[in-house]
């Protein structure tokens, strides 16, 4: 049976560190602050920006919330970014997504000043990425707790191993590659164009699942003693726990490749709970640049 890789425990590890370091950085006059900007009503989303705003509180930092009406405009909600940018109070824009149809979401993820761009999406943060300058890129919070998971399995140096990323998403699948590149493991990236996506998969050291479809991947395509990633949260019925229930899942069948991996991620309490924890990394160290602070490793 697998070793489980637990992101609860490994996010309470580093929202521990950040809150520390906030702390110090509160003391010499500058306070980590977090903008989330939501606009809708969508009930995802609606919970997913709760958490985020909590465990910056919980952090020390200063959590501001902007919730807009559904019809807000286009030209509203860039106003509201570009006022966040200029205001010294606020270190970290996140604007969630999905946003409604009538406003485009890459013109406002590129309206976000690159230095405050704690989700690492903006077209300089990825840029940086994809180029190796991982030391003032902001790296997209998932893909970033997954390979501070995968360095506590397998180190920081991936010489020599094949990672296969199942996923070619620009907030996943591609910058989880680049990471992967950076720490210097043999990298494919495979989709649903790929022929004979279980033989790949098998060939990984590392596979990462990254597609959105509820387990997808099975326990044959899982090569003996690999880590296995699982990125997918799907929401699918579970009439065994009653009428109208659900249970989420990954995009891995956990089960059968728990019985062949080395070590693997569990859905839920793998990856998701990284991702907050990296968002308030990313805070703490765009913090720590504006007040002209080395940020600290975590």
């Amino acid at each position: 049976m697998a070793d489980l890789i637990d992101g609860k425990a490994l996010a309470a590890e580093v929202t521990g560190k950040v809150s520390q370091h906030a702390a110090d950085l509160i003391a010499s006059g500058t306070t980590p602050g977090l903008a989330v900007v939501i606009v809708g009503e969508d009930p995802a989303s609606q919970v997913y920006v709760a958490s985020k705003s909590k465990r910056a509180k919980e952090c020390g930092f200063h959590s501001v919330q902007h919730t807009l009406a559904e019809e807000t405009s286009e030209d509203e909600l860039v106003a509201l970014v570009e006022a966040l940018n200029a205001d010294p109070a606020i270190h970290g824009i996140l604007v969630q997504l999905p946003l409604p149809g009538h406003i485009d979401s890459g013109t406002i993820i590129q309206t976000i000043a690159p230095e405050k761009d704690v989700d690492g999406f903006h077209f300089i943060n990825v840029g940086k990425l994809g180029t190796g300058e991982l030391d003032t890129a902001f790296v997209p919070c998932t893909p970033a707790g997954a390979m501070l998971m995968l360095e506590r399995v397998r180190g920081r140096d991936l010489s020599g191993l094949n990672a296969v990323v199942v996923g070619r998403s620009n907030i996943v699948g591609k910058p989880m590659a680049n990471l992967l590149l950076a720490a210097n493991a043999t990298v494919t990236i495979a989709h649903s164009r790929t022929a004979d996506l279980p033989a790949l998969a098998r060939t990984a050291d590392i596979l990462v699942a990254a597609v959105g479809r509820p387990e997808m991947i099975k326990g044959d395509w899982v090569k003996p003693g690999a880590t296995v990633i699982d990125v997918g949260i799907n929401r699918v019925p579970a009439p065994e726990r009653g009428e109208g229930k659900s249970r989420l899942v990954g995009d891995v069948a956990f089960d059968e490749a728990a019985a062949i991996a080395g070590a693997i991620t569990p859905v839920p309490g793998g990856v998701g709970p990284m991702t907050i924890a990296m968002l308030m990394a990313n805070t703490l160290v765009s913090a720590c640049r504006a007040a002209g602070r080395q940020p600290p490793a975590l």
